[in-house]
């Protein structure tokens, strides 16, 4: 179990500055997020560089964050690293956490075989555009199309996995566990749960739900762990998944490759 600040005093000079950077999280971020997502779909469908200036925004965002994050960290002098999760793993996951870790790697592979098969890749909106993307599925403009882009997405992905991780999981509850030293480690999870999928409020009202359930598992892994090391491994492969989507998979990729003599492959 991770051994959280017990109170708000242990921030020092820092504790109203993390306060103001976890409400940031739980408010600002789901805002700034959907203003930069609504102009990234207006740029993609006369942009061709888009997606690869909405990867390097995130990056700035996020690692900008989580930097933030560690300041406010290394100013209070009563919060230790272990405090927020960055140490060794002091022990394993419980039979509820390492069923529902399991769950989510089964279905992420799952995901992938159906994203592989195609389908999306014939859905248009009719008269948007070879960027259009289907209802309900915003998340897939985000995926990546060309070499380039795909290059960088691997980059987001990793970042994702460690910032996202140190700034929902590491920062944020250690600042929810001080300001409320008696929560319970259930309600911990839910609170992280929560936080996270409103910070993906830009996907709707679905990607809400998966990713605060996502949120919720990364907690309950770095709780029962004591450690951040392996909701970052598992937060990383989750997104990293989708290089394993060919561009010819996906709406407004590249074109299936043709065997010798123009039949398809």
């Amino acid at each position: 179990m991770t051994a959280l600040p017990d109170q708000l005093a242990a921030f020092g000079p820092a504790a109203l500055s993390a306060v103001v950077v976890a409400c940031y999280l739980v408010v600002g971020e789901p805002l700034v997020g959907h203003v930069l997502h609504r102009r990234f779909e207006g740029r993609l469908r006369t942009d061709g560089s888009a997606r690869q200036s909405f990867y390097r925004r995130l990056l700035v965002l996020e690692w900008g964050l989580a930097v933030l994050a560690a300041v406010l960290w290394l100013s209070a002098p009563g919060v230790d690293a272990a405090a927020v999760g960055l140490a060794w793993p002091t022990g394993w996951p419980g039979p509820v956490t390492g069923t529902a870790t399991v769950l989510v790697l089964v279905l992420s592979l799952v995901s992938v075989r159906a994203l592989r098969g195609g389908a999306l890749a014939r859905v248009q909106r009719p008269g948007e555009g070879r960027h259009a993307e289907p209802e309900g599925h915003a998340t897939l403009a985000l995926l990546p199309r060309t070499t380039a882009e795909r290059r960088l997405f691997g980059v987001v992905g990793v970042t994702a996995g460690v910032c996202e991780e140190w700034l929902y999981r590491g920062f944020f509850l250690a600042v929810v566990a001080a300001v409320g030293p008696d929560l319970p480690a259930p309600v911990l999870v839910l609170v992280a749960a929560v936080a996270f999928g409103l910070a993906h409020a830009y996907q709707g009202p679905p990607g809400v739900v998966l990713t605060g359930v996502l949120g919720g598992v990364f907690a309950a892994l770095y709780l029962d762990t004591g450690s951040l090391l392996l909701p970052v491994l598992l937060h990383a492969a989750v997104d990293l998944r989708f290089l394993l989507v060919p561009a010819s998979a996906l709406p407004g990729g590249l074109p299936a490759p043709r065997a010798a003599g123009g039949a398809a492959a």
